[in-house]
């Protein structure tokens, strides 16, 4: 009987975004891709998109991904289009079963979700039909193999420190590609850890191994007298309305408007 190869040797989908800033409640994005491989080594597609945001791009959002006003009134598609776009396809790949990754999710998921309600009026679950996301994030898996490994975590960070090559960083492509591959490399390097787990159990596990981690990061915030809060919520935040309860399809109100 074929032994079945572990889920990260399989096919892979890898989501990424440039945005206005880094409030997921009020930012807007900028460019977005979605990259899929079907098994290491093999060619990746890559799908991409340019959004006129609507505002502004700051200053400092443009220093990082070198995107102007210009470029976006001239090439990119109005926001509204853009992001239901990137709702299905995303939902395309629920469907399909095929695992995302998707560096820091509870950013770029989240904003997407806010994105869809500001422009679409519906959330990101609504678009997924029904369909669960099977999220992998390299930046949770890494805090759980390695907890106590000191440094940086970002994106550049953790692929210097497994091997991977970052071309382009801050373009949403290149981050989306080198995401995928650093997961293909976190799990070759564990494979006792995450390679024995399913991808639908790795999901679940990650939001308990988040959560953890972010209290953990809440207390140091709290020793340190800092007043910055930690969500807890993998991989997307809930969304709140005025009134401070959580929206969600049955809990609307006229504060949320």
């Amino acid at each position: 009987m074929q032994q079945q190869r572990p889920w990260y040797e399989g096919p892979l989908a890898s989501f990424d975004t440039e945005t206005t800033g880094v409030d997921v409640e009020t930012d807007r994005i900028v460019s977005a891709a979605l990259v899929l491989q079907i098994a290491p080594g093999a060619p990746a597609s890559s799908a991409t998109w340019l959004a006129d945001p609507g505002v502004p791009i700051p200053d400092g959002a443009r220093a990082v991904h070198g995107i102007t006003d210009e470029q976006v009134r001239a090439d990119g598609r109005p926001a509204r289009t853009v992001v239901a776009e990137l709702a299905r396809a995303l939902a395309e790949q629920a469907r399909a079963g095929v695992p995302l990754v998707v560096m820091n999710a509870p950013y770029d998921l989240t904003l997407l979700d806010r994105e869809l309600r500001r422009h679409r009026g519906g959330s990101l679950a609504e678009y997924l039909g029904g369909a669960e996301l099977l999220v992998l994030d390299p930046r949770v898996l890494d805090k759980h193999v390695d907890r106590y490994r000191k440094g940086r975590r970002t994106l550049s960070d953790l692929c210097a420190h497994y091997g991977v090559r970052l071309t382009g960083a801050h373009d949403a492509s290149a981050d989306a590609t080198a995401s995928l591959e650093l997961v293909r490399a976190i799990a070759a390097r564990h494979p006792a850890r995450l390679g024995t787990l399913s991808a639908p159990e790795l999901h679940l596990r990650q939001a308990v191994w988040h959560a953890a981690q972010a209290r953990g990061l809440q207390n140091w915030f709290d020793r340190e007298g800092t007043p910055e809060r930690v969500d807890t919520a993998w991989p997307l935040r809930p969304a709140r309305c005025g009134c401070g309860r959580r929206l969600s399809d049955e809990h609307r109100c006229e504060a949320a408007a």
